[in-house]
């Protein structure tokens, strides 16, 4: 059990080194818990690899200090589309 937890630790280092990914995509490409990932990632790798787990630990900052800007652009779609679609019934 503990080693398929591992191999799932390391995998998911890799992945979020790879692509920049969040936690979020993490979690929906290996199918698993956001909770899962974040511990995965951030206590269970630890021991595992430190170095891979300090490379990781910068990616996991970097996204936090951009989730902000992140959750701005997808209010500001959101409000885009549903105001697209009101004016494509106000022309009917």
């Amino acid at each position: 059990m503990t080693d398929t937890i591992d191999k799932r630790a390391r995998e998911l280092a890799e992945f979020v080194l790879e692509t920049g990914a969040t936690v979020r995509a993490a979690a929906e490409r290996f199918g698993v818990s956001k909770s899962t990932v974040h511990k995965d990632l951030t206590q269970r790798l630890e021991p595992i690899d430190r170095p891979l787990w300090l490379r990781v630990r910068a990616v996991l900052e970097h996204n936090k200090a951009e989730r902000h800007l992140r959750g701005g652009e997808a209010t500001r779609r959101k409000y885009r589309i549903r105001n697209a679609k009101c004016e494509m019934q106000d022309a009917k």
